[in-house]
């Protein structure tokens, strides 16, 4: 896909592995430099969809039926979250040069080389007739990674003015985290689990989404010795680049019955903060880092900030912060459309484990 390097107007999309829903944006990046960082729109999941998502996430046997069923349902939530971001910016399909697309991920299995999204780039290019870019992992697997985490060359541009050596933390479902060195060096890898552990035990104790703003686990107190049977799991001994699926996890909940709903929050809440601890620790330079940017949906979790701030040997600061917007990574995935279609590489052997800097992404456009 080399071609010129030029400035474009992408729209890119997110969805996480929490299923909080959909996020949609617009910049203008040649890959690059960011340009212009336009408006972003969310648009959450209805219940019933997220309930088939998680019905196919959950099966071991895949009914074919129900995920092609779902495979479009969540195409044409995607269709209608683009559209209400270019209603919203008055603007139409012909003013926006990319759209950038991801899916959404059902099963992420580095060992295997798989990696499987929902969602049809097909439907989306015929809808808009706006070329678009998909498949971000799949050559990275082919090659030798682990498929993701892929957006440290966007956090190396969106972090360019800020004196270094700086950690960008992503939690949502999961914990990743990407350091950008003083010299432009990048490590990135996934830490453990975000939010997904504690959703879950919410949803089976209270029937709730999450625990709200932190306050169950605020209420109760971690269980140390349940905590260091936790993170005795292999996964965090493993030396990096590594990746994980997102209910790579779920087999350390049953460790937490008997507990409280507050202690089995504060637990798992304890959990997430103490991974990226050990993961900073254990993994990363021992240089004074500058600041640590926490954005994803942890970000707005007041007790597992509390803990990364009273924990971290770095000023802790969410993205709002600083000023980014709440869909920074669906200006990430934008910002990939670029690389791709211009071939520069969006995975590397620090950050991924591929073997070598390596471009990736699919280009669908009207003919193909």
């Amino acid at each position: 896909m080399n071609r010129e390097l030029r400035p474009l107007r992408i729209i890119g999309l997110r969805s996480d592995t929490a299923l909080s829903g959909v996020d949609v944006c617009l910049i203008t990046t040649d890959g690059v430099d960011i340009f212009e960082r336009k408006k972003s729109v969310s648009r959450p999941f209805p219940a019933p969809l997220k309930e088939e998502i998680e019905e196919i996430i959950s099966n071991d046997l895949v009914d074919l039926s129900l995920t092609k069923q779902t495979h479009q349902k969540l195409t044409l939530h995607y269709i209608s979250a683009i559209q209400e971001l270019l209603d919203s910016m008055d603007i139409g399909p012909r003013q926006v040069d990319l759209i950038a697309f991801s899916g959404h991920t059902i099963a992420h299995h580095p060992e295997q080389k798989l990696s499987i999204q929902l969602g049809d780039p097909k439907i989306i290019l015929k809808t808009f007739n706006i070329p678009v870019v998909s498949r971000f992992y799949q050559s990275d697997l082919q090659n030798g990674g682990k498929g993701s985490p892929i957006f440290a060359s966007f956090y190396d541009a969106i972090t360019r003015e800020l004196e270094k050596p700086v950690i960008v933390l992503t939690i949502g479902g999961l914990s990743s985290l990407t350091y950008i060195g003083p010299n432009g060096e990048l490590i990135a890898f996934d830490v453990g689990p975000g939010n997904i552990l504690i959703d879950q035990w919410m949803m089976a104790k209270l029937g709730a989404e999450m625990d709200f703003d932190g306050l169950w686990a605020t209420k109760g107190t971690p269980n140390e010795k349940i905590l260091d049977i936790l993170m005795a799991d292999s996964f965090f001994s493993q030396t990096p680049p590594k990746s994980m699926d997102r209910d790579a996890f779920r087999h350390l909940l049953p460790q937490l019955d008997g507990l409280s709903i507050a202690d089995g929050a504060a637990t798992l809440t304890k959990l997430t903060g103490k991974a990226i601890q050990m993961a900073i620790r254990n993994y990363l330079p021992n240089l004074p880092v500058q600041k640590i940017i926490v954005n994803g949906g942890g970000s707005f979790n007041p007790a597992i900030m509390r803990y990364l701030k009273q924990n971290l040997n770095a000023p802790v600061v969410s993205g709002q912060e600083i000023g980014w917007s709440n869909a920074i990574e669906a200006e990430g995935f934008a910002f990939l459309g670029a690389r791709c279609v211009f071939g520069l590489p969006i995975s590397f052997p620090t950050t991924t484990g591929v073997k070598e800097p390596m471009t990736g992404g699919r280009l669908y456009e009207s003919g193909l």
